[in-house]
This record gives C-alpha cells, structure tokens and sequence, in this order.
C-alpha cells in the first residue's frame, strides 16, 4: 500500500472499513497479540515438569516466569517507545524475528541457568503484542477506533488465557521443550504476515530516543490518572502472578494432577476473556469507574476463595475464573481510559502502564515460588490477596478525592 504523508498508514483503501482489508488486518492483528503473548505464560503450567528435568528445586524453576516478566517489563520501557518513533511494521516483524531465535535456545537449553537467561530475551521481544495494540488504533478509521481495538484486545486476551492449557496439552504429548520450538516456528509466520498484511506506518515523531525515553517520565509526572491505573493494575497483575505461577505446584502436589489435567485446569480462565466486552461497553457508557471498584472487588474474593478451597478442584476452578474475569475487565476499562490521555503518545503511555504491571508481576511470581516452597498455598493466597485489597484502597481514594467538592476562589475584597 502508498504511502500517505509523513505518518505513512497508506491509501485507506482496504482500511478505511469498507471492505474486507479492514476484517483482514484486524483479524491479522489479533492473531498476532494473541500468539506473541501467549510466550509469557507457557512457563507457568509446566515449572514442575521442567524442574525435575533440569534438576532444579520449584524455587527456582519459578524464577522462569519472574525472569520472562522482567525482560517483558525492560522490553516495555525501552522497546515499545520505538513504537512513536520508527516504522511499526518493520519493528513488530524484526523484532518477532528476535523473539523465534530466543525461543529455539529455550527449546534446546542445557541447564536452568541457561533457560533462565533465555526467558529475559523471550520476555523482552514479545513486546511486539503491545507495538501492535496501538497500531490498530492508529489504522483503524475514528468511527471504528474502538471496535477494532477491542477485537485485537480480544485476540490478546485468548492468547494470556489459553497460553497455559495449551502448552500443558502439547507439553504431554511431547514434552515441555516442544512448546518452545513450536511456538518459535509461530513467529517467524506471524513476521511474515504481518509484512505481507500490514500498511506501513512511520510515525510523525522527529524526536530523539532518549528525549522519547525522557518524556516518559513527565508523563508520570503530569498525568495522574495514568499513576493511579498503573498502580491499581500492577496489584492486580501481582495477585494474577502470584496464582499462575504456584497453582500447578498445588494442583500437582495436592490433587495429584497430570500435565493434561493441569492443561484442562488452564482452560477455566479463558472465561476471563468474556469481561472485556462488557468492560468496554461499561466503559463506553460512562461506568468505567463504578465497573473498576466491582473489578476489584471480585479480585478480593477470588483470593480469599483460592484461600478457603485449596482442598476442593471446584473451588479452585471457581477462583480462578472470577480472578481471570476481574484482572482482564479491570485491564480493559483502564486501557480505554489511559489511551485518551494523548492520542500522540500512545506507545509511551503503553510503555509506562504495561511496564508498571510487568515489573509488579515479575516481584510477585518471585514471591510467589519462594512461599509456596516455604509455607504452601495458604501463605500464597494470603499474599496474593493482600494486593487487590491495596488496589481497592487505591480506588476508594481516588472516588473520595473526586468527589471532594472544589473550593472557590476568594472573592476579591478590594
């Protein structure tokens, strides 16, 4: 496709929602999220298994998941800036690229220490999901912004959803090393599609990389609505870190599951993605904030039944599914919001939000391994259930401090 003007997103034509590019590069987009994700959550279901291969305790295997969360996070603040920088279609394929060679050393990796080393890079190139959360919103025409976004939202949530089962299911047909090499042939397609499919896209920005890393920083500062999301989903993100990583120890340990068993645990959270529409219709109507609250909410009680159920597979199954529901739809209603901010630093703003939940994912996934080794699962959902009560804090005070009424000026007595 030409392009058109510095911002290089082509002829409409075939994008302007009259026809069938626009289905083709949604549909291509969310397949893309959905696939580049998934590489952050395959580890999860299987660290019991890889630990007894590479001989290493379940302490450390959970180092895995925190390891591909701090590479994911880094990848967040310095990869995804690029996004407001440099063409977006060559970025997310060669960076894919990355991702398929990270992968293979993953499939084929000696030892632990190895593998650990490896999931920084793994974590670090899958930031191309969120390079092309952005670019739809970009490509999409204004008055089908938001449907397209929320489709291409929609792939990506199956992709954090699925990853788990679907990795425990080919992980017992052909061991936890496959899942690795097949998701690796994955993204060298994905890189090609994507060239093949995708406008170009070269943003307006003539801005240096480190002034655009720099200019994150007074995002922080001069958008609070951008902190208190931040916050309130890194907590979240922590609590849904902290149940992922441990469960298939529990699940193991306690219920005597097998790796397709787990798989088929997993799949309970893919009810998750069914909150994102009705997170963004919320949203939509003006109840993003009342929506946030119950989201909360039900992270709290997730928690607390994860807590009260570890001797019942139902119960378990059941907190898993409002954990899901609530850290998915509370991810959606913030994304809407933040993404108003400044339509021209969405990458940046991106950066900053997705690199806060990550990092907090990454300390809690850490956390996580060390108690359940130490104290069980119990000390596990305490923990975990700590952080959405600190996320309903936060949102409590925000709704009070809206709420104060502003004081008037004092009247001029001269």
């Amino acid at each position: 496709m030409a392009e058109s003007g510095r911002t290089g997103v082509g002829s409409r034509a075939g994008i302007d929602g009259s026809g069938r590019g626009l289905r083709l590069v949604t549909v291509v987009l969310a397949f893309a999220c959905g696939l580049t994700v998934a590489n952050l959550y395959y580890a999860q279901p299987l660290l019991a298994f890889i630990a007894h291969s590479l001989r290493a305790s379940q302490g450390t295997a959970a180092l895995i998941v925190t390891m591909t969360q701090i590479g994911y996070a880094a990848g967040l603040i310095l990869l995804l800036p690029l996004g407001d920088l440099l063409e977006n279609r060559a970025l997310a394929s060669r960076t894919l690229l990355g991702t398929a060679a990270a992968l293979v050393v993953a499939a084929v990796a000696p030892g632990i220490g190895v593998l650990l080393a490896v999931s920084v890079f793994i974590g670090l190139t899958s930031v191309v999901a969120q390079i092309l959360v952005p670019l739809a919103a970009h490509l999409a025409p204004a008055e089908q912004r938001g449907r397209v976004v929320g489709r291409v939202m929609s792939g990506l949530l199956l992709g954090i959803l699925l990853a788990r089962t679907l990795a425990s299911l080919v992980a017992a047909q052909w061991g936890w090393r496959s899942v690795y090499l097949i998701s690796a042939v994955l993204m060298v397609a994905v890189a090609a599609v994507l060239v093949r499919v995708l406008p170009r896209r070269r943003p307006a920005h003539t801005a240096t990389y480190p002034r655009l890393l720099a200019s994150m920083g007074q995002l922080v500062r001069t958008e609070p609505v951008l902190r208190r999301r931040a916050a309130c989903q890194a907590l979240m993100f922590a609590a849904f870190s902290s149940f992922w990583t441990s469960i298939g120890y529990e699940l193991l340990d306690r219920h005597h599951l097998s790796q397709t068993g787990i798989g088929i645990f997993a799949l309970v959270g893919a009810a998750g993605a069914a909150s994102a529409p009705l997170a963004g219709w919320l949203g939509d109507r003006g109840h993003g904030q009342f929506a946030s609250g119950i989201a909360l909410a039900l992270g709290v009680v997730a928690m607390a039944a994860a807590g009260a159920g570890q001797g019942s597979l139902v119960l378990l199954a059941a907190a898993a599914v409002l954990l899901d529901l609530a850290v998915q739809g509370h991810q959606v209603i913030s994304q809407q919001e933040i993404y108003q901010l400044r339509p021209d630093a969405r990458a940046r703003i991106n950066s900053v939000y997705m690199g806060s939940l990550f990092i907090a994912g990454a300390i809690a996934s850490a956390v996580s391994g060390t108690l359940y080794q130490q104290s069980g699962w119990t000390a596990v959902t305490v923990f975990g259930g700590a952080l959405p009560v600190l996320a309903l804090l936060v949102w409590a005070v925000s709704r009070l401090r809206a709420r104060r009424p502003v004081a008037a000026p004092p009247a001029n007595a001269g």
